[in-house]
């Protein structure tokens, strides 16, 4: 009765937000579309994206403002759920909040890298940093090096791991967004007893980050065999240290198999293997998404009434946003609505 109690009201938020999100027939729709003005006069009808759109100056229709607002509106999801959440919904939805915080450090170190001649476009995003997270939005938007940036974070808990690499001299940009990342997975997983109380809630989130890191481990080994030819040590120095359902046997042989074909047969073996049929997706991208749409929406089916309503909504929101940006892209790219649909394929409501 408890949880009910304390999970009632943001259910039914969640329920009102999630008839909002688009189905597969927006998606087809959208695929046929040719330009950014016609995405937005689509998404001017769609009821998430309807207030926001109608905001737009006709000079802004462009790619990247578009993307603007679709983040806009994840944020004001993300806001509308805390307002909702009570003390302990709120710890976790500010553990939550350090995957959007890892994203746009890694946006800031791309600007600095690549020497953008406008460097921050970071206005959009400083109210809802400002209100919940640790970062100066202000403070990051000054920086003009490396040095810089990482001092512009002395204040936050990404400090300490950056300027070790910060310090070294020789760190290219792979190395700041691996770092941040394994930090993040390596601070949820450690954190998650200390949030969550609720013994059921730790199983579900234990199952999902758990997941989340076999997930990409295999992704990651994958990637480095078939686009690197990295050598093993190499291999392990990119992998996140924290293993769930993969048995670290099972992790060393992959990362040692001698031939990506090798590499896919012990893939086969493996529990995500037997569970989700990964063997049948078109891509280990793919499988990876699949995976963890099948794992979220099972999780809230199982236990609506707990933090599985919120990490399964959040996760549907941040794929729409994602296949939108795609669709986006590849009408830069004047792409067909048959090769639109093909990235878009996978993880489609």
């Amino acid at each position: 009765m408890g949880n009910l109690m304390a999970y009632s009201g943001i259910v039914t938020k969640v329920r009102a937000m999630q008839a909002k999100l688009l189905t597969r027939q927006d998606f087809e729709n959208i695929a046929s579309l040719r330009s950014v003005p016609e995405i937005i006069s689509y998404l001017k009808e769609r009821p998430a994206y309807a207030e926001l759109m109608n905001q737009m100056d006709v000079s802004l229709y462009h790619r990247r403002h578009v993307e603007k607002i679709l983040y806009q509106s994840l944020y004001d999801d993300y806001t509308r759920i805390f307002r909702f959440a009570g003390l302990e919904q709120k710890k976790f939805l500010k553990l939550y909040l350090k995957k959007y915080e890892v994203d746009l450090i890694n946006y800031c170190f791309r600007i600095v890298f690549n020497h953008y001649e406008k460097p921050f476009d970071l206005n959009y995003k400083k109210e809802f940093f400002d209100k919940y997270s640790q970062i100066r939005i202000d403070k990051l938007i000054t920086s003009r090096t490396i040095a810089e940036l990482v001092d512009n974070l002395q204040s936050t808990e990404y400090y300490a791991p950056l300027r070790r690499l910060r310090d070294s001299n020789s760190a290219t940009l792979f190395d700041y967004d691996l770092a941040l990342e394994l930090y993040y997975f390596s601070t949820v997983w450690k954190k998650r007893k200390q949030i969550l109380t609720n013994k059921k809630e730790l199983e579900i989130y234990t199952r999902d980050c758990g997941t989340n890191m076999d997930l990409l481990n295999i992704q990651w080994i994958y990637r480095a065999k078939k686009y690197y030819h990295m050598l093993p040590p190499d291999i392990y120095s990119l992998t996140i240290p924290n293993h769930y359902r993969l048995r670290i046997d099972e992790f060393k042989a992959l990362v040692e198999a001698p031939t990506l074909e090798e590499f896919e047969h012990l893939l086969e073996g493996t529990y995500y293997a037997r569970k989700y049929n990964i063997h049948d997706s078109k891509t280990i991208e793919q499988m990876y998404k699949e995976c963890l749409m099948h794992l979220y929406l099972s999780d809230r089916r199982g236990n609506p009434y707990s933090i599985a309503t919120i990490t399964t909504y959040l996760f549907l929101k941040e794929e729409e946003i994602y296949k939108l940006t795609t669709a986006l892209e590849c009408i830069r790219y004047g792409l067909s609505s048959r090769e639109t649909l093909g990235y878009l394929g996978g993880v489609i409501q």
